[in-house]
């Protein structure tokens, strides 16, 4: 009898987190030192040093703002890499735009591939005077290989009120390339997606009136209490006078009358500089598929303990073949299987935490006793839980 071994090793790892792992929350103080198996290297976080920031820095103006401009068109002069004719529409456009120009074609006969339809896009800024030059984002919408080469035709570009601010119109340019046939290509980038550089010209004025504001209302780009209090106050501070208020924990209005400032564009560039004590937010950004964890410098931690073990269960399959004897009239082959399994649990490691310990030193201790980032997020999810972190917990 011949018998054939063979082996399939699976080897699982669960965290203890699902089965072992536990967290407690102690009342008593624990020693401030970091208790593992390697000494980490943390970085102690003053959370009392509050940087200095501008209002321009963190707030923008209601009313000042840019707007998109959307707008369909067609490349040309593509060396063979334009839309295949499956892609009806791009044959459709051509034939609309030779006829403006006089020639007279059915659509259905012209068979180019160095024509590509695609989407126009801009964003059209605040105080934008008919003669501003844009730059315009070019996107295919067929079956382009690539527009490498190609120029763009005039194009109307449209806000949502249906009204044209702009036109768009010259050579691509592009960060990519496609290259190859016959399934042997290398492409780079995104081909199908180009730039024309100040290709877009303002053709209706769009801009603001700033003489007819009564009320500056400045808008933070982060909620914040605190920080819409603090806006108001050294604007009140500046001018000695209660000319801000801060309506909510966004919006800060300033009465242009009270100021004594005849210019609005003056005062906004006064307000503008003005700066303020930033008060960083509590906050942790975990990003479970790429590890990364930024956290804010005034997180901090209840006293805790962590406990995190191993343990990896191996699962081994052995496979037998059993055949009769040689020239045997009766008999089958057969596989026969057999199953091992072992389980090894490693010591389980600790570390612990004192009252107002910061993030980045539970991060250090559990890189220091071999935590992943998958260990990392799920215990700092525990904590959280468990009322141990003082800070909004993010998850990406």
């Amino acid at each position: 009898m011949v018998r054939g071994l063979l082996k399939y090793v699976r080897t699982t790892r669960l965290l203890v987190a699902y089965a072992s792992l536990f967290l407690f929350v102690v009342g008593a103080v624990f020693p401030s030192s970091i208790h593992a198996d390697a000494t980490p290297k943390a970085v102690t976080v003053d959370s009392q040093q509050n940087s200095r920031v501008l209002i321009r820095d963190i707030a923008n103006i209601e009313g000042v703002r840019s707007n998109p401009l959307v707008g369909y068109g067609i490349v040309i002069g593509l060396k063979g890499t334009g839309d295949r004719q499956q892609t009806v529409f791009t044959t459709q456009t051509l034939a609309n735009v030779l006829q403006r120009l006089g020639l007279q074609i059915p659509a259905g006969s012209i068979q180019v591939r160095n024509v590509a339809s695609v989407i126009v896009t801009a964003s059209l800024p605040a105080f934008a005077r008919p003669g501003t030059a844009l730059d315009v984002t070019v996107s295919s919408v067929g079956d382009a290989k690539s527009l490498e080469g190609g120029v763009l035709l005039l194009t109307a570009l449209h806000s949502d009120d249906g009204q044209v601010y702009a036109q768009a119109q010259g050579p691509l340019t592009l960060g990519g390339y496609s290259a190859g046939s016959n399934g042997n290509t290398k492409e780079v980038n995104h081909p199908t997606v180009a730039r024309v550089p100040e290709g877009g010209i303002v053709e209706r004025d769009a801009s603001v009136d700033l003489s007819r504001f009564t009320t500056l209302s400045f808008i933070l780009r982060n909620p914040d209490f605190t920080a819409a209090h603090d806006v108001a106050a050294v604007i009140n501070s500046e001018f000695k006078k209660p000319i801000a208020i801060a309506l909510d924990s966004r919006r800060i209005d300033v009465n242009v009358a009270q100021s004594g400032i005849a210019s609005v564009p003056t005062l906004i560039s006064e307000v503008q500089n003005l700066a303020i004590s930033f008060h960083p937010p509590a906050k942790v950004i975990v990003n479970e598929r790429t590890g990364t964890i930024v956290m804010g410098g005034d997180v901090k931690l209840s006293p805790v303990a962590v406990i995190h073990g191993d343990l990896t269960v191996e699962v081994i399959n052995k496979f037998s073949v059993s055949q009769p004897s040689p020239f045997s009239k009766t008999g089958d082959t057969k596989v026969i299987k057999d199953t091992d399994v072992t389980a090894e649990e490693a010591p389980a490691k600790t570390i612990q935490l004192s009252e107002g310990a910061n993030v980045e030193e539970l991060i250090n201790g559990l890189h220091a006793m071999g935590a992943t980032a998958s260990d990392v997020v799920a215990i700092l999810q525990a904590i959280k839980s468990d009322g141990g972190l003082q800070a909004e917990l993010e998850i990406q």
